[in-house]
């Protein structure tokens, strides 16, 4: 029995459509996030995908053969990087395709469509990840064994090195799940009216996964630039690293952008709504993935918890 009478129904305000509506967003990215945690096969991307591209492109077993000198170092950096571009250590980097967008449109109303204007969005995403990534690979260097990254020893049956690995991208994928909740207008937005400074955000956390990755053939990377014991060597592959890890994307907004000449920004940009789901509800999924993935998924594995695994992941 209602307890509201007629009279004061009129005194309740009727809920906004746009606010239902964004309800069904965050609901659906949020089992889109938790369905791809399930779904996801690691030896499918890390090792039919990652090596298989590795060793083509390298032409000879990327994993095992030594790394002989400092060329061959750099390109082994940047081969491994796009190798391992759908590994779950970089897939969540798919989510910045929404925020360059988005820039994208904000910067072209009343612009013409120049390629200089077109793709500084790609600009300030490698520039915010450049600087994490050269940063951290000078640091890693001279630390060496003392990261835990770089760590053989177990706690329990945990390595070490995952927990360094749960903790980073933890807190990244929390950050996507903030944005993208941002994004959708659920909670305030500190970017509203900077769309540039999201996407260096975005382009530091990219360039944040590389501390905490257990990719084999990133590990391989980090252990050759740690021997050779030079910190700009070190510097250098990382940021070669990352760059790679964009590649696929970087080709991909180019292509959108040199197939559509600007029209799709311009849509866009006249669909402020449209373009806020496309950001939102992929950096929500995305960030939804990174945590439970990492957080729940990975430790359950090491008698750390529980999670749901299905046959092929056994």
């Amino acid at each position: 029995m209602s307890l509201i009478t007629p009279s004061q129904q009129n005194l309740v305000p009727p809920q906004p459509a746009h606010s239902v509506r964004t309800g069904w967003i965050v609901l659906g990215s949020v089992v889109a996030g938790l369905a791809m945690a399930l779904l996801w096969s690691f030896e499918l991307v890390d090792s039919v995908i990652g090596d298989n591209v590795a060793n083509t492109v390298l032409g000879h077993d990327a994993k095992h053969d030594a790394i002989t000198g400092t060329a061959a170092g750099l390109l082994f950096a940047f081969v491994s990087g796009f190798a391992g571009t759908f590994t779950a250590c970089n897939i969540a980097m798919a989510a910045t395709v929404g925020p360059m967008t988005r820039l994208q449109a904000h910067e072209m109303h009343g612009q013409r469509a120049t390629w200089r204007v077109l793709l500084r969005p790609m600009r300030l995403l490698v520039a915010g990840m450049v600087a994490v990534s050269a940063c951290y690979g000078f640091a890693g260097v001279l630390l060496g064994a003392r990261l835990p990254q770089l760590s053989t020893d177990r706690i329990g049956d945990f390595p070490v090195r995952l927990m360094q690995s749960s903790v980073v991208f933890g807190i990244i994928g929390l950050a996507l799940v903030y944005l993208g909740l941002a994004s959708l207008g659920v909670l305030p937005d500190v970017f509203r009216n900077r769309p540039a400074a999201r996407v260096i955000t975005l382009g530091a956390l990219i360039g944040g996964f590389l501390i905490g990755r257990p990719y084999p053939l990133f590990n391989k990377l980090f252990h050759w630039a740690v021997e050779a014991g030079n910190p700009f060597y070190g510097a250098l592959a990382f940021v070669l690293q990352s760059l790679g890890n964009v590649l696929l994307v970087s080709c991909l907004f180019a292509l959108l952008l040199l197939l559509t000449r600007g029209r799709f920004t311009g849509w866009l940009a006249r669909s402020p709504r449209a373009t806020a789901i496309v950001t939102g509800g992929l950096l929500l999924a995305l960030g939804v993935f990174t945590v439970v993935y990492w957080d729940l998924r990975v430790p359950s594995t090491f008698s750390g918890g529980w999670f749901p695994v299905l046959p092929y992941n056994r």
